[in-house]
């Protein structure tokens, strides 16, 4: 069957810019492809990232099931014996088009095209969608016809791939920007700066409970300990820091070498932040061991939440008096041999009564200021 890939490239160009994500651009080629005739049993599409944990995604067709779930493929993809040798591979590698006769296969064939081929597949066809310099990602489109693709749905398919590319290659930096502003600034405040709230001195008030945390002998381990394996200390530390703060609705704003700096908006009462933030505390410090040993201060407040620095570098963040008592509390408690200490303010909206550890001089802060320990229920 003869079919118009103007037509198909027409429609991309014209409906592409508004489908939100891969699944909806590679479901809705798919259908339309089919609709013009191209025997399609099976597309794919996958898309490069730039991302701490996944190095590419997939999004999988098929006519009988229609949409298949997002295959996301974690860093170290490239090394599994599934992958090495594989069309995906081969194509990644060359940056050339593979195509396959499945009925022709040999034991020599990569497992990738004998799977397809038991499940009735007939047709193999990969080709690189490259963008500028590089490789935005891959199509795959595989038959389960008879006879297979045509040289018209060969030439078709390959003809409309430059405008695929370029579509890809949009959504391939919509979700690079968001990961690199997730991972570096965290969901909350990478969303404001995609957001476009990126001007220096743009900051806003927020009320929000307030944590800062610091590991315990950090220059002793830098000193007795090799480098990799402080920094898998220094690790572990804040996966257990941020897995309690994302489950009691907090943030972390910033990793200060060996510190922690966190907030807990307030949503509607301040007690509920302050409870989130004393249950993410203590859910951390019960997961301390003997290498990673931490103490942990609370504060309520008032702070300023917005873009500082320079001309050419800025930095999202929290400032203000309520910042820095909080870091002064946490200083205190190696000193007080507790691990987890909160101000007045804190003490206060906890259902539980606290214990009053002492009143201190710190630094900046006029008279004593008393500090407290919460009970182990907060």
């Amino acid at each position: 069957m003869t079919w118009n890939r103007q037509d198909i490239t027409s429609w991309l160009l014209r409906e592409g810019p508004g489908m939100p994500h891969l699944e909806a651009l590679t479901y809705a080629l798919a259908d339309k492809l089919s609709e013009v005739g191209v025997p399609l049993w099976r597309l794919r599409i996958a898309m490069r990232t730039t991302h701490p944990l996944v190095t590419a995604i997939s999004t999988i067709w098929e006519r009988e099931t229609g949409p298949q779930e997002v295959f996301v493929s974690p860093h170290g993809l490239e090394q599994r014996s599934s992958f090495a040798g594989s069309p995906m591979a081969r194509i990644s590698q060359t940056r050339a088009p593979v195509r396959q006769d499945l009925s022709a296969l040999t034991p020599d064939h990569h497992l990738a095209f004998h799977e397809l081929r038991e499940r009735g597949a007939t047709d193999y066809l990969g080709l690189p969608l490259i963008y500028g310099d590089h490789l935005s990602g891959l199509l795959v489109a595989v038959s389960d016809a008879p006879d297979g693709f045509s040289q018209i749905d060969v030439d078709g398919l390959l003809a409309i791939t430059p405008v695929v590319s370029t579509l890809v290659e949009v959504r391939r930096l919509t979700v690079l920007s968001k990961a690199v502003a997730t991972a570096y600034l965290g969901p909350l405040t990478g969303q404001r700066v995609l957001g476009g709230d990126i001007t220096r001195g743009h900051v806003d008030h927020l009320d929000a409970a307030i944590l800062v945390s610091d590991l315990r002998g950090w220059t002793q381990l830098n000193t007795e300990r090799r480098v990799e394996e402080t920094v898998a200390i220094a690790n572990a530390y804040f996966d257990i820091l941020d897995d309690a703060v994302r489950a009691h609705g907090g943030e972390i704003l910033k990793f200060m070498g060996d510190g922690v700096l966190a907030v807990f908006p307030v949503t509607e009462a301040r007690s509920g932040a302050a409870r989130n933030a004393v249950a993410a505390a203590q859910q951390a410090l019960a997961q301390q061991d003997g290498d990673i040993q931490f103490g942990i201060g609370l504060h309520i407040g008032n702070v300023l939440y917005g873009n500082t620095g320079s001309e050419r570098r800025l930095d999202f963040t929290v400032l203000g008096p309520a910042v820095n008592l909080a870091a002064r509390i946490e200083a205190l408690c190696s000193e007080t041999d507790q691990s987890l200490l909160v101000s007045a303010e804190m003490s206060g909206l906890l259902e539980e009564p606290s214990l009053q550890v002492g009143e201190f001089a710190l630094k900046g802060l006029p008279g004593m200021t008393p500090v407290f320990a919460p009970s182990s229920r907060g």
